[in-house]
C-alpha cells in the first residue's frame, strides 16, 4: 500500500506532517496557495505547480509519492544492512568475551604462579637461613669447646702453680730445721714438676668466624626474575608471504613469512606469539624475535593440500592457503632453491601434523561398532550415584570403576556393571580431606590415588577410602590428571603448571618436565595421562590441542592432534587411556566426542556415541573387562561403551 502525503498552504507557508529527518528539507517552501504533489530532484524538496513554474521550472521533477517511494525504499535497505551485521556483531561480541574471560584466567592463574614461585623461594631462603644459622651454631661449638677446653686446663696449672709456690714460700719464712727438712724435699720435688709441667699455653684454636655472602649475582638475578610475555598481534591483520605460501618442490625445503601485526595494522616488535602451522608434514616454526617468524617445511610427495596459519587459534589474513607441490627437474630445482635463499639455521619444532590434521584419515575406515552405550549411571545431585562436576575416571583390576566426583568433593566406587559400592571423602584444606578433587588412579598396591586440584597436592587412601599419605604439597599448583607407571611411579599431570611430575609413592620426587607454551616439551592447561606398554607417558595437552607422548626421561617420542573437527583433529583434548594393543583413545571434549587412536597416532575410528550424544567429556578409563567408560560432565554421568580392541 502507498501513502501519499498532500501538503497544504493554510496561511503563509506549506504546512505538512508525519516526514523523517530524511525529508526535512521540505520543510519551507515558498508561500503559494497550492497543493505538492512533485518533488524536485535538484533540490530535494517537494514543490507545487507555482514553484514548477517559477525557480523549479528547469529541473526535474517527479511525483511525490514516486519520491517518498523511493526514500522509503532506501530507508529500508538501510535497516536491513544494519540488521544483517547484528548478527555478525553479537558472534563478535560473544567471541571477545570469551577471549577477555580468558585473559582474566590467564592473569589469575599466572598470578597464582608467581605468589606460589615466590612463597616457593620464601621457603627456600628461610630454609638456607635455618641452615647457615645452625652451621654458625655447630662451628661455633666446635671452636668453643676447644678454647674453653684450654682455659680450664690453664686455669688449673695456674691454680697448682700459685698454691704451691705459696707453700714452698711460707716455708722458706720459717727457721731451717731437721723437722722440716722431708717436707721441704716434697715441695722442691713439687715445683720441679710444676717447672716443667706441659702446659697449652698455645691457642689451640682461633677466633675467626666470616660470613661469606655473594649477594650481588643474587640481587641481580631477583630483579630480572620472571617476565611477562605478550603481544599485541591479533590474526585478522597478521598475514604470510613468500615462495612456499602457494607452491614447493616435492622433497626440498619451503619457507613462509609470517608478519604479526597489531590491530591498527602497525608491525609487532617482538616475538613469543603463540603461532601453528598445519599441513600434512612436520614442520619447523622459527621466532626470530622482532615481529617475524618463518615455517619451513617439506612435503614428500606431490599434490594440491591446504596450508593453515594460526595465530593464538585464530587464522591469520588468507589462511588456509592453497598448496601445490610439484615434482621438477634437477636444473629447476636449483633454480628455484636460489630464488627462495638459505633457511634460517636455528629452528624449533613445530606442531607435528598426521594426514588426519587436514580432517581426512590416513586410513579411510569405517567404525564397525553399532550401538556402542552400554550404560549411563548418574543425574546431577549430591547423593549416592549422582555427580556435580565429575571430572577423572579410573578403573581397577578388581572390577571397580572410581569416579573424581569434584564439585562432591569425594570419590564415588561402582563394580563394572555399574552398581553402587562407595564413596569416601570429606570436604576440607587439611590432609585427608578433598577440596575439588579432579584426579584419580588405583595403584597395584591396591591404594587409591587422588588429584587435589584446590588443596596442590596428591593425596593417597587405602582401597577402603582410608587416608594414608599425601605428596606434592609445596610443589604443585594445580594437579589435574593422575595416573601409574609399571614401576608403580605417581605421574602427575599440573594443569596450572605446565608440568608433568613423576613421584615414587613416598613423596620423593624423581623428574618432571614441561613449562608454558606451545612447543614440543610444552604445555597449555594439559588435563591427563595414561602410560602404555613402553612405559611411556601420554598426556593430553589442552590448548594446544594436540596429544603428546614422553619417555619417562620427558624426552618427547610423538605428538599429534591439531585444532578442528576433522578426523584427528581435537577441541581441546581431556581424558585418555591405552589398550593391550598400544591404541590410544582419547576424549575430544569441545567435540564431545571420543576417538581411537594407533601407536603411532594415525586415526583408525570413533566410538559410537551418537544414541546418547556426550557432553564435555572428561576423564576415560578402560574397564577390567575391556569397555570404555567416560566422564560425561556436562550431563553429570558416566557411560560405559562397547569397544573392540
Amino acid at each position: 500500500m502507498m501513502i501519499i502525503i498532500k501538503f497544504v498552504n493554510y496561511v503563509c507557508d506549506h504546512v505538512y506532517l508525519g516526514l523523517s529527518p530524511f525529508f526535512t528539507s521540505l520543510s519551507t517552501l515558498p508561500c503559494h496557495v497550492q497543493v505538492t504533489e512533485l518533488y524536485c530532484s535538484v533540490c530535494e524538496c517537494a514543490v507545487c505547480e507555482d514553484c514548477v513554474a517559477g525557480g523549479h521550472g528547469e529541473h526535474p521533477n517527479v511525483p511525490l509519492s514516486q519520491a517518498l517511494a523511493q526514500h522509503r525504499s532506501a530507508l529500508q535497505e538501510r535497516l536491513g544492512t544494519v540488521q544483517n551485521r547484528l548478527p555478525q556483531i553479537s558472534d563478535a561480541l560473544t567471541f571477545v568475551k570469551e577471549i577477555l574471560q580468558q585473559l582474566t584466567n590467564q592473569r589469575a592463574s599466572i598470578e597464582e604462579d608467581i605468589q606460589s614461585s615466590f612463597e616457593d623461594l620464601h621457603k627456600q631462603l628461610d630454609v638456607r637461613k635455618s641452615v647457615l644459622l645452625m652451621e654458625l651454631e655447630v662451628t661455633y661449638g666446635l671452636k668453643q669447646k676447644v678454647l674453653q677446653a684450654q682455659v680450664e686446663s690453664l686455669l688449673r696449672g695456674q691454680g697448682e702453680m700459685t698454691a704451691s709456690c705459696s707453700q714452698t714460700e711460707e716455708a722458706l719464712g720459717e727457721e731451717a730445721c731437721a723437722a722440716n727438712l722431708q717436707a721441704e724435699r716434697d715441695l722442691g720435688e713439687r715445683l720441679g714438676e710444676l717447672a716443667s709441667y706441659g702446659l697449652p699455653c698455645q691457642p689451640e684454636e682461633n677466633d675467626q668466624l666470616d660470613l661469606l655472602m655473594e649477594t650481588d649475582g643474587l640481587r641481580k638475578s631477583i630483579h630480572n626474575l620472571g617476565t611477562i610475555v605478550t603481544t599485541s598481534a591479533v590474526a585478522s591483520q597478521s598475514e604470510a608471504m613468500g615462495a612456499g605460501l602457494e607452491q614447493c618442490v616435492v622433497g626440498h625445503p619451503a619457507s613462509v613469512t609470517i608478519v604479526t601485526r597489531d590491530k591498527a595494522g602497525g608491525a609487532c616488535k617482538s616475538g613469543n606469539a603463540i603461532l601453528s602451522a598445519e599441513v600434512i608434514v612436520d614442520g619447523e616454526i622459527v621466532d626470530h624475535k622482532n615481529g617475524t617468524y618463518e615455517f619451513v617445511y617439506i612435503v614428500p610427495k606431490e599434490g594440491d593440500f591446504s596450508l593453515a596459519l594460526r595465530l593464538y587459534d585464530q587464522h591469520i589474513k588468507g589462511s588456509p592457503f592453497k598448496l601445490t607441490v610439484t615434482r621438477v627437474s634437477e636444473t629447476e630445482v636449483e633454480v628455484w632453491a636460489k630464488r627462495r635463499g638459505k633457511s634460517p639455521g636455528q629452528k624449533k619444532k613445530g606442531s607435528k601434523r598426521t594426514s588426519s590434521a587436514l580432517g581426512t584419515p590416513r586410513r579411510k575406515t569405517q567404525n564397525p561398532i553399532e550401538d556402542d552405550l552400554i550404560f549411563r549411571i548418574g543425574t546431577k545431585g549430591r547423593n549416592k550415584g549422582e555427580f556435580t562436576n565429575l571430572q577423572g575416571v579410573a578403573a581397577s583390576s578388581t572390577g571397580r570403576i572410581l569416579i573424581a566426583d569434584s564439585n562432591n568433593q569425594c570419590v564415588q566406587i561402582f563394580s563394572n556393571e555399574g552398581e553402587f559400592k562407595s564413596r569416601f571423602g570429606v570436604r576440607g584444606r587439611s590432609p585427608g580431606q578433598l577440596q575439588r578433587p579432579t584426579g584419580v588412579a588405583v595403584h597395584p598396591s591396591g591404594d587409591i590415588i587422588i588429584a587435589d586440584y584446590d588443596n596442590k597436592w596428591v593425596s593417597i587412601f587405602s582401597c577402603e577410602g582410608k587416608f594414608k599419605a599425601k605428596l606434592g604439597s609445596g610443589r604443585l599448583m594445580g594437579p589435574k590428571g593422575v595416573s601409574v607407571d609399571q614401576n608403580g611411579h605417581v605421574i602427575v599431570v599440573d594443569n596450572k603448571a605446565c608440568t608433568v611430575f613423576i613421584f615414587q609413592p613416598t613423596g620423593k620426587l624423581i623428574t618432571k618436565f614441561g613449562s608454558r607454551g606451545n612447543g614440543d616439551k610444552q604445555f597449555a592447561g594439559p588435563h591427563f595421562a595414561a602410560v602404555n606398554n613402553n612405559n611411556e607417558i601420554i598426556v593430553t595437552d589442552f590448548h594446544n590441542h594436540s596429544v603428546k607422548v614422553f619417555t619417562p626421561e620427558g624426552e618427547l617420542v610423538l605428538k599429534f592432534g591439531s585444532n578442528g573437527e576433522g578426523n584427528g583433529q581435537f577441541n581441546a583434548p581431556t581424558g585418555v587411556a591405552v589398550d593391550v594393543n598400544g591404541n590410544i583413545i582419547v576424549a575430544d571434549w569441545g567435540n564431545s566426542r571420543i576417538q581411537v587412536f594407533d601407536g603411532s597416532g594415525s586415526f583408525l575410528s570413533y566410538i559410537n556415541t551418537s544414541a546418547d550424544p556426550l557432553y564435555g567429556p572428561q576423564g576415560l578409563a578402560l574397564t577390567s573387562d575391556g569397555h570404555v567408560v567416560v566422564a560425561d560432565s556436562g550431563n553429570h554421568c558416566f557411560k560405559v561403551y562397547r569397544y573392540l580392541q
